[in-house]
């Protein structure tokens, strides 16, 4: 069996493949937060798992501490100049978070062909552009949602914490009649903006959408879209064959 890791900075994100499996074709797959590490390893027993390839953007102590945790020697997954079909453009590819480049992958295996936007929405929201050549273009970095509502309530005297509502689909109106409303509209409006700004600028027939904020922000986009949970991990699956070949 196969196992994919997606070590994020909220959250590590992981599913159980069959070794010929096609990406996102998962036999179990969850998430916890770090605080619950040590959850993970009741998850994976029983699997046999004879495989197991991790992105890591969490830091140093988050690859040793998954190194103790994981029942086989990983394989790292690192953004690199081409992978599976997929050139990376960055001026220095090494330097492109992982995280980025698998979503990437991910994206452009699940919708080959088309000129993509890849919006991952978590504790950074991450916009890139991916050509229907399959060239990752590049993109942009901003505060994820959460940590928009955060700063403005550290960084003002008179403005509350805002949180976002329980259901996705029910958005504040964009000018809210009250201050909780005002803040999450604002911020809801930057991040579906930053996307949308995206999509116009590569001219992309289709944004992909995922992270633990999307449900939020997705429906506020006024381009085409398409909600794919998990698109890192189903990144990692679709470079496992040529991880396997090198």
């Amino acid at each position: 069996m196969l196992l994919l890791v997606d070590a994020g900075n909220t959250r590590v994100k992981w599913a159980i493949a069959a070794l010929d499996a096609a990406p996102g074709d998962w036999i179990a797959h969850d998430a916890v937060a770090h605080a619950d590490l040590k959850r993970l390893v009741p998850a994976w027993s029983g699997h046999g798992i004879t495989r197991a390839i991790v992105s890591n953007v969490a830091g140093a102590a988050m690859r040793a501490e998954l190194e103790a945790l994981l029942p086989v020697a990983p394989e790292w997954f690192t953004s690199t100049p081409e992978l599976a079909g997929l050139r990376n453009r960055y001026r220095n590819p090494g330097q492109l978070g992982s995280d980025r480049f698998a979503a990437a992958l991910g994206a452009r295996t699940l919708v080959p062909g088309q000129a993509l936007v890849v919006a991952t929405c978590g504790t950074a929201t991450t916009v890139d552009a991916v050509g229907a050549d399959g060239e990752f273009i590049g993109g942009m970095i901003l505060p994820g949602l959460g940590l928009m509502l955060g700063a403005l309530a550290r960084g003002t005297a008179q403005l509350p914490q805002a949180i976002a509502p329980q259901s996705a689909g029910d958005p504040p109106a964009i000018f809210a009649d009250n201050t909780h409303d005002a803040i999450l509209s604002g911020c809801l409006s930057a991040q579906a903006g930053a996307i949308e700004r995206a999509a116009v600028a590569h001219g992309a027939a289709l944004c992909i959408v995922s992270g633990g904020a999307a449900g939020h922000i997705a429906p506020l986009l006024s381009v085409p879209y398409r909600l794919l949970d998990n698109i890192v991990l189903a990144g990692l699956h679709a470079a496992a064959p040529a991880m396997g070949n090198s």
